[in-house]
């Protein structure tokens, strides 16, 4: 029994015709995958490589190289601190730190509650404006413990 939903499938046919093969589908189908579950379990790649005609474990390989994508479940709020070069001469550590305490989880896990989790982020290229996090999908650059305090208030809870 398939996992992802008839609206994937979809997506993914008015998609195959703007790329050069079916294995070129792989990374906007992992997006498409991970949006509806949140996270790509094994069952989900083993179906992502089915779609697309490719083994398992080339799913794997690409789903574990790139950040983005989420191989364990994660917290509906999901907060990617940078921690590169740029970000951390400007503070990100202590707000790595700040994140940790306050949460009460190290960083790379979830709440037990699974409202948050907080991950380090290689570059998110906001160099000028570090440092930088992503929470969800939205960019906060120039963060401080203060207005990361604030972004974190204003979550309905």
């Amino acid at each position: 029994s398939k996992l992802l939903s008839k609206q994937f499938y979809e997506e993914m046919e008015k998609l195959e015709s703007h790329y050069p093969t079916k294995v070129a589908l792989l990374l906007p189908a992992l997006h498409a995958a991970q949006k509806e579950y949140g996270w790509l379990p094994g069952e989900v790649m083993n179906e992502v490589a089915a779609y697309i005609g490719i083994h398992p474990a080339q799913v794997r390989e690409v789903a574990s190289f790139y950040t983005m994508y989420n191989l364990k479940p994660v917290g509906k709020y999901h907060l990617k601190i940078c921690t590169n070069v740029a970000c951390c001469l400007r503070g990100a550590e202590g707000l790595v730190e700040h994140c940790e305490k306050k949460f009460g989880i190290k960083c790379g896990e979830t709440t037990p509650d699974r409202q948050f989790t907080l991950m380090e982020e290689e570059c998110l290229g906001a160099c000028g404006t570090a440092p930088a996090m992503m929470l969800n999908d939205d960019y906060h650059e120039n963060l401080t413990a203060e207005k990361l305090d604030e972004l974190l208030e204003k979550i309905p809870g």
